[in-house]
């Protein structure tokens, strides 16, 4: 078992800790699960702070193409750390990179991961729906093509209206994305934090589902819940 690691990645900090208390030697600001975990913080997901990881002296660095920065990495990499870079755009593709990340850190499967194979392996769709997905405001920005969150949600019936779209995140004005024919709005509550009171009045007339941001776009132990909890927020 590797005795260092690094994560750079919310969801790849909970699925390490979970796996093997103490593997961790260093994570993020933003890595807020498990809940009270002891470890140094090594700055933000975009902005981490190259020579306190370094000075960790980590036998693995684990993060994402995604919620990381090439240059960031590659300064890691040009320091002499063993960096670890997942993609995850599908379901099947978030398990098979938290297989590989956790074999890379010398973990062997945890059950955690088999819990979530099968939640979501009996996962009915629900009634289709067509729906746009917001994940900030000022300026509008939803959920277009190739995203692991619009993935799970078409496995629940929820049909992503920009799911066509050329960007995965693009910048879509109000106006469009009320006349979009989309009939439910689905506001997470990261990275921006929709609220009750904040976003769903941008929307009249068009019902609101408040996600738990974690269940819909963390891949990790939370899977495993995921499916039903989505579904009780969808309803």
């Amino acid at each position: 078992m590797r005795k260092r690691v690094v994560s750079l990645v919310p969801s790849l900090t909970e699925a390490v800790a979970v796996s093997a208390p103490g593997l961790l030697a260093g994570v993020t600001d933003w890595c807020t699960h498990p809940a009270g975990l002891d470890v140094a913080r090594v700055g933000g997901t975009k902005n981490p702070d190259v020579p306190a990881i370094v000075a960790l002296r980590p036998d693995l660095v684990v993060a994402n193409e995604e919620e990381n920065r090439a240059p960031d990495l590659a300064a890691l990499r040009a320091a002499g750390l063993d960096v670890l870079v997942t993609e995850v755009r599908t379901l099947p593709q978030a398990l098979a990179e938290l297989e590989r990340v956790l074999r890379a850190c010398g973990i062997g499967r945890p059950r955690w991961l088999d819990d979530a194979e099968a939640a979501w392996a009996s996962v009915a769709p629900g009634e289709a729906r067509r729906t746009v997905v917001p994940v900030w405001r000022r300026p509008w920005m939803v959920l277009g093509r190739d995203t692991f969150a619009g993935d799970l949600l078409a496995r629940l019936g929820v049909s992503n209206v920009y799911a066509g779209h050329p960007e995965r995140y693009p910048r879509i004005p109000l106006d469009e994305l009320n006349a979009s024919g989309a009939d439910l709005v689905v506001l997470p509550d990261e990275p921006y934090r929709f609220t009750a009171d904040d976003g769903p009045e941008a929307f009249p007339g068009l019902p609101a589902a408040l996600v738990d941001g974690r269940m819909l776009t963390w891949y990790g132990p939370s899977l495993a819940a995921a499916p039903e909890a989505l579904r009780a927020a969808l309803r």
